[in-house]
């Protein structure tokens, strides 16, 4: 299927690059007598500013104005059309200039992006007058004009006027001048990586960039319909930009940065050299959100997150510790603050680092913490010790889940937001995704937010007496309940074995394993056991560390089985997709992501949506996330948010949409059944 899009996609760039020029060639040399019988879609005239000066620089202005519906195109037309083509008739000692170019503007149809001008517009270009003033000077252009479903090759010959001067003359000229974006005093510098083109374009801070976009000249150096993404490094703006598909590279660029889509902009040059990492993001939606209901998307996030199956265990046997003895009001409400102050603590230490990570060059979103393979390995020895501490398989007087006082709660609320981090859930995706492109104050106050929601049950339990006497009264009960939550936490160790062995390998699983094992039972078998036990209790668990190296298998399988045969995520792989003409159903998952995983059991690994998919021709396509992945990373933020799930629905030849987070069991059958 890919190898057949790919081949389709690049046959049609190839009758674009060939036969439209083709056609231009067959219509300059078609009769004029046959050319005066059609009538251009876009018109075009000649002007000069003011009379010709022997020695001088005389500006003309080539304009054009399309019909109602057609459009003409800049110098670098995109992935498709064709720029004009202009020759002079010049008295002798005379000379023409490069043309100067208005903003154009990005222009998709059927998934080509093309730089183009729908409405009037005017290109001027620079005259070097000779010794001689005199002549005509006459000019064949021709040029590509096109409609939403015809392109058509036109021409003229046209003969400069020089109108009499006047202030309508100079008022017309001050408008084409006006939205020439003037040329940079200063040279950029550009890089290319594997799958990027990197720009340095210097500018000062304080210019507004509401809807950035960089239009290149040089052909085939960028993927035109690619996400462009911008960062704020002091007086310099730095671009990414996605490389084409030929990977053309250049000993120079320059091009055009628009401001906005008003047509604001300037030009630029650029030369090899390097281009800085990291700077503040901007140009997203995101950055106009109302902070208020970002900051209460991730409040009510934060108190989703209470209900994982890891978090819930450790904040209700901690809440059981307010009812115990009888606490006081002030040991309530103390417990209360110390429990959101390590929770906070956690998160804004979490939020600070992937922001300093990402302002280093770093491509990480929320969670990153989890695709490290010895950061899972740490979590699963703790995930084990804290399953054997409930079952009752040993006692630590001050584990801090089952005690009371400010400490233990600082530290059950430090690993209450570690152990809650490994999904973004409903709520959570527009706050975390707009702290990836808000000024970093703003960015902190949003994590704190999220910190905030998941303390707030604890917090009001502490300030509440009434929550407070609605919990269960002390007694022999607790101790049954506490092995019964040690089963939700088992569940979560052998999730991270799983998701060690996805990382890492099995010797790497079992390995981290083992030195859970080996920590529990040094805890349990000692001060109880007699001694011949406590070595064969040893024995067993130490064997695990001797017999699997500690290390990662870098090479560790990441392919997971799907009923629905995924292609694997990719931009090229999804341009090829959407370009084939079918409907395209792309999610992003990860192993360690428990609301992924719980959307493909209820929606996605089913053999109804499989038959459904397969009825209505679409594509699926996965990008898994466990292992850090800078493209998937760079994806995910041109939907605004900061980590997985995301689901998009791309109709057979229109724009994605972004499906919701929680996935019902016939959500995507539905969808396929009315693409059908």
């Amino acid at each position: 299927m890919q190898a057949s899009l790919s081949f389709g996609l690049l046959l049609w760039r190839l009758v674009l690059a060939v036969l439209v020029p083709a056609l231009m060639l067959a219509g300059a040399s078609a009769p004029a007598a046959a050319q005066a019988q059609r009538e251009n879609q876009i018109s075009a005239d000649l002007v000069a500013e003011n009379a010709p000066v022997a020695g001088e620089t005389l500006w003309v202005a080539l304009r054009f104005s399309p019909n109602e519906g057609w459009h003409g195109y800049w110098s670098n037309p995109g992935e498709a059309g064709l720029g004009m083509e202009l020759e002079w008739q010049l008295p002798e000692g005379w000379q023409a200039g490069e043309p100067l170019y208005p903003v154009p503007h990005v222009l998709t149809l059927f998934n080509i992006a093309n730089h183009a001008y729908k409405d009037d517009y005017a290109v001027l270009i620079p005259l070097e007058v000779g010794d001689d003033p005199g002549g005509n000077v006459t000019l064949d252009a021709r040029w590509l004009a096109c409609s939403d479903e015809l392109c058509i090759p036109e021409q003229a010959t046209l003969s400069l006027r020089f109108p009499q001067q006047g202030a309508a003359l100079d008022a017309q000229f001050d408008t084409h001048r006006a939205v020439i974006p003037p040329l940079l005093d200063q040279q950029g510098s550009f890089a290319f990586t594997d799958n990027l083109t990197r720009l340095a374009i210097p500018l000062a801070e304080g210019v507004e960039l509401p809807a950035p976009h960089v239009f290149i000249e040089n052909r085939d150096t960028v993927d035109y319909g690619a996400q462009q993404r911008f960062f704020r490094n002091g007086d310099m703006l730095v671009v990414e930009l996605q490389r084409g598909q030929l990977r053309a590279e250049h000993d120079a660029l320059s091009g055009i940065l628009a401001f906005d889509d008003a047509g604001n902009g300037v030009r630029f040059a650029a030369g090899p050299g390097e281009v800085p990492t990291g700077g503040t993001p901007i140009g997203g939606s995101l950055s106009s959100s109302p902070l208020p209901l970002l900051l209460g998307g991730a409040l009510l996030g934060g108190l989703l997150l209470n209900l994982m199956p890891c978090v819930f265990p450790i904040l209700s046997l901690k809440a059981l510790t307010l009812a115990r003895a009888g606490e006081s009001e002030g040991q309530a409400r103390r417990e209360g603050l110390a429990y959101t102050a390590g929770v906070l603590l956690a998160v804004l230490a979490l939020g600070a680092l992937m922001l300093a990570l990402r302002a280093a060059g770093e491509q990480v979103g929320w969670a990153f913490q989890l695709q490290q393979p010895l950061v899972v390995a740490a979590l699963l020895v703790l995930a084990v010790l804290i399953t054997a501490n409930l079952a009752g398989f040993f006692e630590i007087p001050s584990m801090p889940i089952r005690t009371g006082g400010r400490g233990s709660a600082f530290a059950t609320g430090l690993l209450a937001a570690v152990v809650a981090t490994p999904c973004t859930g409903p709520f959570m995706a527009a706050a975390l995704g707009a702290a990836l492109l808000l000024p970093v104050p703003q960015a902190l106050l949003l994590f704190a937010a999220l910190g905030l929601g998941l303390a707030l049950p604890f917090l009001l339990l502490g300030f509440i007496p009434a929550l407070r006497s609605r919990l269960p009264k002390p007694g022999p009960w607790m101790e049954k309940f506490r092995k019964i939550m040690a089963a939700p936490m088992g569940l979560t160790a052998i999730a991270l074995v799983w998701l060690a062995w996805r990382l890492g390998g099995m010797h790497f699983a079992f390995s981290a394993l083992g030195a859970g094992v080996t920590l529990a039972v040094l805890f349990g078998s000692f001060g109880r056991a007699a001694p011949a036990m406590k070595a064969i209790l040893l024995i067993i668990p130490a064997y695990f560390l001797i017999a699997t190296p500690f290390r990662v298998d870098e090479a560790a399988s990441m392919a997971e089985e799907s009923v629905l045969e995924p292609v694997a995520f990719s931009e090229q792989a999804l341009a090829e997709a959407r370009a084939s003409g079918q409907p395209v159903f792309l999610w992003f998952t990860a192993d360690w992501c428990v609301s992924c995983k719980v959307n493909e059991g209820v929606a996605i690994e089913r053999e109804a949506t499989r038959a459904a998919f397969e009825d209505a021709d679409v594509i699926a396509m996965r990008g898994d996330w466990t292992r850090a992945d800078p493209e998937i990373t760079r994806y995910l933020e041109q939907w605004a948010v900061a980590g997985v799930p995301l689901y998009i629905w791309f109709p057979a030849g229109g724009e994605g949409e972004q499906l919701p987070q929680v996935l019902t069991p016939n959500s995507l059958v539905e969808r396929a059944q009315a693409a059908d």
